[in-house]
């Protein structure tokens, strides 16, 4: 999308994205400070969100369809670290894989590392609060943070191209050829991935998935 938005709409994503940003920056000080073992998850969250992001397909003209690799990041530390790794490897991407851009960083960092997560995160929240099944939330949670991502998107491209109901209908169709068999699919990933990590290292998923007590059984 490098040079795609005007100059405008590049300012007020950007804007808009600041806040999050800030307050990922210092979570993830605080947490650091707080637990050093949380590194190695930091580090994989962002790993995630790298290598899947960078499985691009063309889409609407000027931009593209990937997974976001968001998910797991929006299930371990919420929207404000989402944000920040996100414009890591955005930037990453941009300077040197030429995927996305850096005029239009603001706009990319707003639909995958704060909308998608924000919707997303809010939900897993409460389907802990209700207590649905791991895999469903996980599924479900993965798959909202590609889907608002790329609703966002369209969003973003019909408020600068065009009759915005018109354009808005149009990006998302086309967007949603091939955008949700790509959600569906990270979200079966996922939960296979967190179904390992429970039985191989349940020391990580239990921060987000604590274990049941069994009655008479000290936890």
């Amino acid at each position: 999308m490098e040079g795609y938005l005007s100059w405008e709409w590049c300012l007020f994503w950007a804007t808009l994205s600041l806040p999050f940003i800030v307050y990922g920056f210092y979570s993830i000080k605080r947490i650091m400070r707080d637990d050093p073992n949380q590194k190695t998850v930091l580090a994989l969250s962002g790993a995630f969100i790298f290598v899947l992001s960078s499985l691009k397909l063309p889409s609407v003209t000027g931009s593209s369809s990937h997974p976001t690799g968001t998910g797991f990041s929006t299930m371990f530390y919420g929207v404000g670290i989402t944000a920040v790794l996100s414009v890591i490897v955005l930037l990453f991407q941009a300077l040197l894989l030429a995927h996305g851009g850096l005029t239009t960083l603001g706009a990319n960092v707003f639909s995958m590392g704060i909308a998608g997560p924000l919707v997303a995160y809010a939900v897993f929240r409460v389907m802990r609060k209700a207590k649905v099944p791991t895999s469903v939330t996980v599924f479900i949670t993965v798959v909202l943070t590609d889907f608002i991502t790329y609703v966002v998107t369209s969003v973003q491209l019909a408020l600068a191209y065009g009759t915005f109901n018109e354009s808005l209908i149009s990006f998302l169709s086309v967007f949603a050829i091939t955008q949700i068999p790509l959600a569906i699919v990270e979200g079966i990933l996922f939960t296979i991935f967190i179904d390992y990590l429970e039985r191989a290292r349940p020391d990580i998923t239990t921060r987000i998935f604590p274990k049941k007590e069994v009655a008479g059984v000290e936890p």
